[in-house]
């Protein structure tokens, strides 16, 4: 297996997406326990996080990290490692190389990650995660869906409550 480096993100937003074992739709079922896994992982590894969205099998987030740190890895595994040893154990480990890892069928191994380069791309990715429910079918309107720091954003008066509506966003690469 090749040896996978990942960009270091000093002083820079991460987007990342994390997607569960074969697009399993239980992360809104679980959502209190990822909330938990965020937490702890939080005051363990600090970050913020700029924006997220939780839809069913997956979701995406902006990690910033504090300044001078760049492992934004570690706290993603952390992350996930947290919320799979806290949801109920009916995800069976069928996979040998997973069973020899004693790692349950909750996550896709890895996750994607883009570094965010400047106010450009903050800003596209910023519409790109809260538009995602829309984008899946799940609402008609990003105001619809309850799990997005869309609302946060439309309190803040960077959004109006009606954004969304008619969009097209620019989703290459992601």
């Amino acid at each position: 297996m090749p040896n996978y480096r990942r960009f270091a993100a000093e002083n820079r937003p991460v987007f990342i997406t994390l997607v569960s074992h074969h697009r399993q739709p239980i992360l809104v079922d679980h959502r209190e326990r990822l909330r938990v896994a965020l937490r702890q992982t939080r005051r363990s590894l600090p970050f913020d996080i700029t924006a997220m969205v939780l839809l069913p099998d997956h979701c995406h987030l902006i990690m910033q990290l504090p300044e001078g740190e760049d492992d934004f890895s570690t706290r993603v595994n952390q992350i996930k490692g947290r919320f799979s040893r806290a949801i109920p154990a009916n995800y069976p480990t069928t996979n040998p190389s997973r069973m020899k890892r004693r790692e349950r069928e909750v996550w896709q191994r890895r996750f994607w990650e883009h570094v965010i380069r400047n106010e450009e791309e903050l800003l596209r990715h910023l519409d790109y995660i809260h538009y995602n429910p829309v984008k899946h079918g799940l609402v008609a309107r990003c105001r619809d869906w309850p799990w997005s720091s869309f609302h946060r954003y439309v309190r803040d008066g960077c959004y109006d409550s009606e954004w969304g509506v008619d969009v097209e966003l620019d989703t290459a690469g992601e």
